[in-house]
This record gives C-alpha cells, structure tokens and sequence, in this order.
C-alpha cells in the first residue's frame, strides 16, 4: 500500500469527483413537466426506515429532508446542492419505489377579464348605490 494511504479510509461517494450519473445509477432524467420546480414532495407515510437504509447516500439525505413534510423540488435541490436534474431523477426512483409522493403544483389561474369585473363592480354599483 503507498505511505500515507489508511486501510480503513472511505471513499467519499458524494465528492465532486463522482460522476452525476454513479449518483442516479445511470438512469435517465424523467420528462420536465413530471418534475417542475414547484412540484411537491413528501415521504410516504407507510414505508418504513428498512427501504431507506439501502438508498445511496444522495437519496437518503433527499428522505431525510422530505420526511419532515412537503417541500419543492426546488427547495430539495437547494437544500442538497445537487442540480436540477440529478434531483429530479433522484425523485423519480424513490417515488418508483413507493417511498415519496408528489404533488402535481397547482395550474395557474388564468388571468381575468379587466373589462368583465369592471362592468360587474359598476352594476353592483348601481344596483346597491355604494
């Protein structure tokens, strides 16, 4: 062994010399719009810790943190500092694994008719002399 080398040293699966897809094992990123930035995430109530002790060490910090409650996708990449995508990804295979749920985020309301409200508050106006 070279001097200076300990037996029982670890790598470190998480430094920034491991490729980002050992990480997701290789898998592929998951359509845009089945991850959005503001996609909710939680744990699944029913699974228990012995599904999460043979997670990567990326996947099981992303338990720990959705565990608490719902977050984002964007909040649990920055929580993470892992990018977008690899978080995505990582979503992907623990909801594969019935160990998260997600939320789809709420659609945008569309935006109203100015013109419509106006001529509504302008009758009510009339109507009710305020």
């Amino acid at each position: 062994m070279p001097d200076g080398f300990e037996q029982d040293e670890e790598l470190e699966l998480t430094s920034p010399l491991v490729p980002l897809f050992v990480i997701t094992n290789g898998r592929a990123l998951p359509p845009e719009h089945e991850y959005e930035h503001t996609t909710l995430v939680t744990a699944a109530v029913d699974n228990g810790q012995v599904a999460a002790r043979t997670l990567s060490p990326e996947a099981g910090q992303v338990m720990d943190l959705v565990a608490k409650g719902f977050l984002s996708v964007a909040e649990v990449a920055g929580h993470t500092h892992l990018p977008l995508g690899i978080v995505r990804i990582l979503l992907a295979q623990l909801e594969d694994d019935g160990l998260i749920l997600a939320r789809t985020p709420i659609p945008r309301a569309e935006r109203v008719d100015r013109e419509l409200v106006s001529a509504v508050l302008e009758g009510l106006k009339n109507r009710f002399g305020a």
